[in-house]
């Protein structure tokens, strides 16, 4: 299949093509990937989506609405269509796929679905359902391979045949015994490779990583990202095989979970869609707003005290800017380096102490030059050596005080049991701007008056 680049050309293309007749709608979108309907699908009203969807074969339509963002909201879509087309694309998802899709409607609609479906289809999903959509519970696909320790080599081969029918890809064979107790794992190339008398439980692999129905989804995905598993086992408390989750599954949590990082380090909502619109932006965005408009009174309010000063020497003005923008952006540094290290790992208390020294270390060697080029230009263009030292001493206190806090506030809060991306940069930028203009206009009171 040709590979595409969605662009607005292909956009226009299928805008065009629908103003006309079904043939020719079809033989344009057949070139397509599903993911790539999936994205263009974005940017069409939900009746082209129907009638592209009802043109397509139900394979390829399963794999266009199981491929559309939560945002281009594929629930609303699948309720929209024809019943028996309807039911056709669910059966074929997979049944994680189908959990989320479902899981997204109205009660109504879900028991309507669920009431048409193949019942053993339906009670997988129900079950699903019943487990919070961010855990190894509410990512897994119920859909596994598994055969009984105390089978022979032909008994699991046959096992195997049998059950890949319902699987489109499988990556491990799960060991349990009689009573669905996972045992371990077991590699299609060792069976084939063994002896005929040999046994599944002479050839498992007894030293396995697992996770619990209730594991946060992040947590996951970092196991399956730490040993390079392609899928990792779910079993419940008392060991029972209840399904998997698979890497590409984990691609979707990193990237649903990094968005929401980034989107907390610039205080936005996580609740905020990409591509929703301003009134949805707006109140996402603005209590966060009003929290740092609340600080800046407090830089403000430092200002005012010192005002006599800044009134006898007007120039300090101008370097105020200065010591609180670097302040800031060294802040935004440490900060950024320290949270992508909670992320990837909980640090330890050493690791906590070490990472606050460096970046004190840094934030005062990086002060100490910067503040020593400023005072350089205060000396030739102001005139002024003494002018020169207090910005030198306040730009090497103030980037001090950004390293330490750029690295000691997101730990602090990661130890109370707050997310340090969300009030991280909003705490550090008040501590950067107060501490900056304090130690700046409170020497140049004392030294320059």
């Amino acid at each position: 299949m040709q590979s595409f680049d969605i662009d607005k050309t292909d956009i226009l293309k299928i805008k065009q093509a629908l103003e006309g007749d079904e043939q020719e709608l079809l033989l344009l979108v057949q070139d397509y990937h599903a993911s790539e309907i999936a994205i263009l699908f974005e940017s069409i009203p939900l009746e082209a989506q129907k009638r592209i969807i009802n043109l397509l074969p139900v394979d390829v339509a399963s794999d266009v609405i199981s491929e559309m963002s939560q945002e281009a909201h594929p629930a609303e879509l699948l309720v929209d269509l024809e019943p028996e087309k309807r039911q056709e694309i669910v059966e074929e998802l997979d049944y994680d796929d189908a959990t989320d899709i479902i899981s997204q409607m109205h009660k109504d609609d879900q028991h309507e679905i669920l009431e048409d479906m193949d019942k053993e289809d339906a009670v997988h999903i129900r079950n699903l359902m019943t487990y919070a959509e961010d855990t190894a519970g509410g990512l897994m696909n119920t859909q596994v391979i598994k055969v009984d320790a105390e089978m022979t080599k032909k008994q699991a081969i046959d096992q195997i045949i049998l059950q890949s029918e319902e699987i489109e890809e499988f990556y491990t064979i799960y060991v349990v015994d009689h009573f669905d107790v996972l045992k371990g794992i077991v590699s299609l190339k060792d069976i084939i490779k063994s002896k005929v008398s040999a046994k599944v439980s002479d050839l498992v692999n007894s030293e396995f990583v697992y996770v619990k129905a209730d594991t946060d989804q992040e947590e996951v995905a970092d196991l399956i990202s730490q040993y390079n598993l392609t899928s990792i086992p779910v079993v419940d408390i008392n060991m029972r095989l209840l399904g998997r989750v698979t890497f590409d599954d984990v691609i979707d949590v990193m990237e649903e979970e990094n968005t929401e990082d980034i989107l907390k380090f610039s205080g936005v909502s996580e609740d905020e869609e990409l591509s929703g619109n301003w009134v949805d932006a707006v109140k996402s965005r603005l209590p966060w707003l009003v929290l740092n408009l609340g600080t800046a009174f407090l830089a403000s309010s430092v200002i005012r005290y010192f005002e006599p000063t800044v009134t006898k020497i007007v120039v300090l003005a101008g370097y105020m800017t200065i010591i609180a923008g670097m302040g800031g952006n060294a802040a935004t540094q440490a900060l950024a380096v320290t949270i992508r290290r909670i992320t990837l790992s909980d640090l330890t208390d050493h690791q906590a102490y070490r990472t606050v020294v460096k970046e004190l270390t840094v934030g005062l060697i990086n002060g100490a030059i910067n503040g020593f080029i400023v005072c350089l230009f205060a000396y030739f263009y102001d005139d002024n050596l003494m002018l020169g030292m207090v910005i030198f001493i306040a730009m090497t206190g103030n980037l001090l005080i950004a390293g330490i806090t750029g690295a000691g506030i997101p730990l602090i809060l990661k130890r109370v049991g707050i997310d340090p991306a969300i009030a991280s940069s909003i705490i550090i930028t008040t501590f950067t701007d107060v501490f900056g203009f304090l130690l700046l206009l409170g020497l140049a009171s004392k030294l320059l008056l």
